[in-house]
């Protein structure tokens, strides 16, 4: 049986860019009930992404800029979502 794998929508923004850079790389997670970006806190997956930048900035980008998007993300993303309550936070 052949299985096809669900397409992306096309980035738009720089930060787009990044957010779905950090996603991919596992470093952060998207709430299911609220849509928040949530911090996985794994410096792994923090340094792969911050590779992956490096390696393969956006069209007009240097790697510095790449990487500097990429850290501005994760500075501005919480390891909670906002919206859940303290017994529900993943």
């Amino acid at each position: 049986m052949l299985m096809t794998k669900e397409r992306r929508p096309t980035v738009r923004t720089l930060r787009g860019w990044a957010i779905s850079l950090l996603q991919d790389s596992g470093a952060i997670l998207e709430c299911e009930e609220h849509g928040w970006a949530n911090d996985r806190a794994d410096p792994h997956a923090r340094e792969r992404a911050i590779d992956l930048a490096r390696q393969y900035p956006p069209a007009g980008l240097s790697p510095e800029e790449a990487v500097a998007e990429v850290r501005n993300v994760l500075d501005s993303v919480g390891d909670t979502c906002p919206e859940c309550s303290p017994e529900t936070a993943r």
